[in-house]
């Protein structure tokens, strides 16, 4: 289904203009100590395969806008930047739009996040609501990047979750309950959020940088992994 959204929302929608996948079919197992046993957030969770697409503003080459080595996916766009779609109001992204749509059961996206200083006003990741009743939002949640404090991230742009977040690697896992309606939020693996999403839709994740902000934007990703339950 697509979307028109004014520039400065943050709202996203768009094609597919690469691919790519990830695959892996093994199980999570406990984590243990003889002394503290400590739960994991994917105690449970099942490894699943995960294809993606690429969005970057439509005008340049996918190259002029992300780098993949060594595992590190590195997504960056500009304020000025055209959007996904020419003529579009959207606002300028460069993200991986994962292809697995679900409407119920539990989801979750798993990775270690590193944001450059600069990087203002920019969605790192997001549950997208492809398809939702009208009048209801076109995301569940999403994780922005501002550059107050050393790097703050926020559920939306309200509530805190981190400040000091430039120049770290720090993981990050989004548990959607779909059938639940609940969106827990981890940083590396400590519990920092739990919130519901807006009512029944089909969904899937993205990551990378969709703009809102002024300036240059950047996220990298590495160990990126799909669990489900």
């Amino acid at each position: 289904m697509s979307m028109s959204l004014s520039r400065r929302t943050v709202l996203a929608a768009g094609g597919l203009l690469a691919s790519g996948v990830v695959r892996s079919t093994t199980r999570a197992t406990a984590s243990a100590s003889a002394e503290a046993p400590t739960a994991s957030p994917t105690d449970g969770w099942t490894r699943t395969t995960f294809t993606y697409g690429m969005h970057k503003p439509w005008n340049l080459d996918l190259s002029d806008r992300y780098a993949n080595s060594a595992g590190i996916h590195r997504m960056w766009v500009y304020d000025t930047d055209e959007p996904l779609s020419q003529g579009s109001s959207t606002d300028p992204r460069t993200e991986m739009r994962w292809r697995q749509e679900y409407t119920s059961g539990r989801h979750m996206w798993d990775a270690d996040v590193y944001l450059p200083p600069g990087t203002n006003g920019a969605t790192f990741v997001q549950i997208l609501r492809v398809s939702h009743p009208a009048g209801t939002p076109a995301t569940d949640f999403m994780l922005n990047a501002y550059s107050a404090n050393g790097g703050t991230v926020r559920a939306f742009d309200r509530t805190v979750l981190k400040t000091g977040a430039y120049d770290t690697w720090f993981n990050v896992k989004l548990a959607h309950d779909a059938s639940a309606g609940s969106v827990k939020v981890y940083f590396d693996d400590a519990l920092v959020l739990t919130a519901e999403d807006r009512g029944p839709a089909t969904r899937h994740f993205k990551n990378g940088v969709y703009h809102h902000g002024t300036g240059r934007a950047e996220a990298r990703f590495r160990n990126l992994t799909y669990w489900t339950r």
